[in-house]
């Protein structure tokens, strides 16, 4: 049983160095916390693997629910210093099942799991962070808060993360392509519209619509959740993972994808302010 198992976990446990988890009544809550912005990196990726793949057998456990320490930004993207560090996730793919790539096994595993997992977003998740919103069962957005895109256009490249499957599946081909090639960022209100998000809601109103609803969850009958998620199972995207591996990888090795991400952290990727309005920082590299 892991160290972190009880009823409540710390960050001084040492358990996971970008989670603080907790759990009552079924309902296990995970606040993603790695500063400065939340970035998809190997230690947020493999806490989050680590977590997930615990939890897998745990049949005392119902919910899943995932939220921010910061509430500005849930999950900013995939880490953009790995274009000085492309071997950085090599272990952690190396445990990848096979045909999908390491980011692709995250949500892959997310989708999944076979607790209901819900995603209260508070803040801002763009590429990598809107990957895992839209691999979660459920999420909820805090409308003039929540914000989410697919940033990776912007950068040369392509989503590669199971984005293109994901998206598609929600808001359908069309709304697909334009989230992806527009490469805006979406307000909670057009994701809701979208599809790409289950509710909209107002800020105040987040914490106890999505506790409502996971307490809910938490205390139906045994076996009610199992048998649920065994009959709406995830559709099988393995062909399209292939697809969209073989898109993204194609053009994360052009020059022009090395320039663009070396330029977004030189002009304030990753940091508060560059975050913010990350597309028009982007855009204003592409001359």
């Amino acid at each position: 049983m892991p160290a972190w198992y009880g009823s409540e976990i710390f960050m001084h446990d040492g358990a996971f160095a970008t989670l603080r988890v907790s759990r009552e009544a079924g309902i296990v809550r995970v606040t993603l916390d790695n500063p400065p912005v939340n970035v998809l990196d190997v230690a947020l990726m493999s806490d989050l693997m680590d977590l997930l793949r615990a939890l897998r057998d745990d049949e005392s456990v119902r919910v899943i629910v995932f939220d921010s320490a910061d509430p500005d930004f849930f999950i900013a993207h995939v880490d953009m210093s790995l274009v000085d560090a492309p071997d950085a996730f090599d272990e952690l793919a190396a445990d990848a099942p096979e045909g999908v790539n390491v980011f692709q096994a995250l949500g892959e595993q997310l989708r999944h799991q076979p607790q209901v997992t819900i995603v209260k977003l508070a803040g801002l998740a763009r590429g990598g962070g809107a990957e895992f919103v839209v691999a979660a069962d459920m999420a909820f957005a805090a409308i003039g808060r929540a914000g989410l895109g697919q940033i990776e256009a912007l950068m040369g490249i392509v989503p590669g993360g199971g984005g293109t499957q994901y998206l598609a599946g929600r808001v359908g081909r069309h709304r697909a392509l334009e989230v992806v090639l527009g490469a805006d960022l979406y307000d909670a209100e057009t994701a809701e519209r979208y599809g790409w998000v289950n509710r909209a809601v107002p800020a105040e109103e987040l914490d106890d619509v999505v506790d409502r609803l996971a307490r809910n969850i938490a205390a139906l009958p045994e076996g009610v959740v199992a048998a649920a998620k065994r009959a709406i199972l995830p559709d099988d995207l393995s062909e399209g993972l292939l697809r969209e591996h073989d898109a993204w990888a194609g053009q994360v090795v052009r020059p022009a994808a090395e320039r663009l991400i070396r330029g977004g952290l030189s002009h304030g990727a990753q940091t508060r302010d560059g975050e913010r309005d990350l597309e028009g920082l982007l855009r204003g590299l592409a001359g």
